[in-house]
């Protein structure tokens, strides 16, 4: 039974309320079309069955395993479509979407030739000490995608995992500058990289150094119930305008949150197992399935599970320092339990930081993730940057 979104709306309480949604907020009285749009406008991933054996011998569905993964997917591709369509790009059945779409869809398809399949997710967890069909929490996920990210040449993301609840200024400026800036900036102050920049500015006066920032903060937020001093903090995290959302749950039963009414959470959920989609002969992509045409779900945020992971896009280098700004504003105003931190410089006691690097084998796919002799020394070098 199918509640279509439409009439799913008319059960949100009549309130002079809000909806926030992604950055984007929508008035409950006056708003409920456009809130209907931008939720269904998000892509929806789901269980899946039928697809090729994971591996060549494992699993041909996700179902019981994959739902964490399925929402890393669904965070990672909004910030896809932020960073080719736009926040404000909307979705219609039946209305023709421009190539970037479609391009983006084909990254996920559970194919082990697409760079963001569960086949590459499930297989890259490998080395985050996940077996085969074994459920990933938000942490590892968020490990999983950074590390898929170095093979990316289409999107070129920098992707920063934080530690310690800590997002380093210093760090995330040397990801998201290009390396042909200077390899000796690559240990040298922000300041120094940003000259190096500003030096290598082309003709016209643009320079193309900035690659777009996806942001994960992986967050324990209580021990085994969420604390409430974090509430109001983690619901101002979703009216940023480089909200991504948040990774999270119950325990193994994972939701990709979207935005918030009150003190509940609307989230997607992919406990949904529908049948392998792949590509037409034409390279376009069905897409009816990847969109969720049910009621979204709400949960009331205390009976959230602590261990959360947030996430926020940043194109530019003007939407980070907007979003720099926001936190000390919203998030580090509280003078006792804080949420997270945001600091200027790397600290002194821990290892020092290497942006990661793609491994140099010559294979790409699931031949790349079987090319275990190469990536295990890369997993050693990101092992001793978490520790």
């Amino acid at each position: 039974q199918i509640t279509v979104l439409s009439e799913y709306l008319e059960e949100f309480p009549e309130t002079d309320g809000s909806v926030w949604i992604l950055g984007r907020q929508h008035h409950l009285k006056t708003d409920k079309p456009k809130l209907l749009l931008d939720i269904s406008a998000r892509l929806w991933f789901t269980y899946r069955r039928k697809f090729s054996p994971i591996g060549g011998t494992g699993p041909s569905s996700d179902t019981g395993w994959g739902c964490m993964l399925r929402c890393g997917q669904m965070m990672l591709a909004q910030a896809l479509i932020c960073k080719h369509l736009g926040r404000d790009w909307h979705w219609e059945r039946h209305k023709k979407q421009p190539e970037e779409y479609h391009k983006i869809l084909r990254c996920f398809l559970d194919r082990k030739d697409c760079c963001y399949s569960i086949h590459q997710m499930a297989q890259m967890g490998v080395g985050e000490g996940k077996s085969i069909g074994e459920w990933f929490g938000p942490n590892t996920v968020a490990q999983v995608l950074k590390k898929l990210a170095l093979f990316d040449e289409w999107n070129s993301l920098a992707v920063y995992v934080s530690m310690d609840n800590t997002v380093v200024i210093e760090d995330i400026s040397k990801m998201c500058w290009s390396p042909s800036q200077s390899s000796s900036g690559a240990h040298g102050s922000t300041h120094s990289l940003r000259s190096a920049l500003h030096r290598n500015k082309n003709t016209a006066g643009f320079c193309s150094g900035w690659k777009p920032l996806l942001l994960i903060i992986p967050l324990r937020l209580g021990i085994n119930h969420i604390n409430p001093i974090y509430i109001d903090a983690f619901k101002e995290c979703f009216k940023m305008p480089q909200s991504l959302g948040a990774l999270g749950g119950k325990p193994n039963n994972a939701y990709y949150f979207i935005g918030f009414l009150g003190n509940e959470l609307i989230y997607l959920d992919p406990h949904t197992t529908q049948v392998f989609v792949d590509l037409e002969e034409n390279g376009m992509v069905d897409d009816k399935s990847f969109h969720c045409q049910q009621a979204p779900h709400r949960m009331e945020i205390m009976n959230l599970d602590p261990s959360v992971a947030l996430g926020f896009f940043c194109k530019e280098e003007k939407d980070f320092d907007n979003w720099c700004s926001l936190v000390q504003k919203e998030i580090l105003k509280q003078q006792s339990l804080r949420m997270f931190e945001l600091v200027k410089n790397h600290p002194a006691h821990w290892p020092p930081f290497k942006p990661p690097a793609k491994p140099e084998v010559t294979t790409t796919g699931a031949e790349l993730i079987e090319s275990t002799d190469t990536l295990f020394e890369v997993e050693e070098e990101f092992e001793i940057l978490s520790v």
